[in-house]
């Protein structure tokens, strides 16, 4: 029975099945859902950076957007997109 191709080629189906579900599908997902952060970023919306500091978008250009930190409005700095991991969007 093991020796038969159609057992190995069931096997090596089966691996590759696996493989997607564990490994490709949820990169997928992830690379998905950063790119629909990106495109709801607005002017007015307060981000988390990766490097762990929160602050409001100001100004957005297609790659970067300026980010102003703390409560003494003098600290902007511009920083590219793909540094923010969380948006929260203003209460209306």
């Amino acid at each position: 029975m093991t020796n038969s191709p159609a057992f190995w080629i069931g096997y090596i189906v089966l691996i590759f099945a696996f493989m997607y579900f564990i490994a490709i599908r949820p990169q997928q997902k992830e690379k998905k859902k950063m790119q629909e952060l990106m495109a709801s970023i607005a002017v007015g919306d307060s981000v988390l950076t990766s490097s762990g500091f929160y602050g409001v978008i100001i100004d957005m250009t297609d790659d970067t957007v300026i980010v102003e930190f703390g409560n003494n409005k003098n600290c902007r700095i511009p920083m590219q997109k793909q540094a923010i991991v969380q948006v929260e969007k203003p209460e209306a």
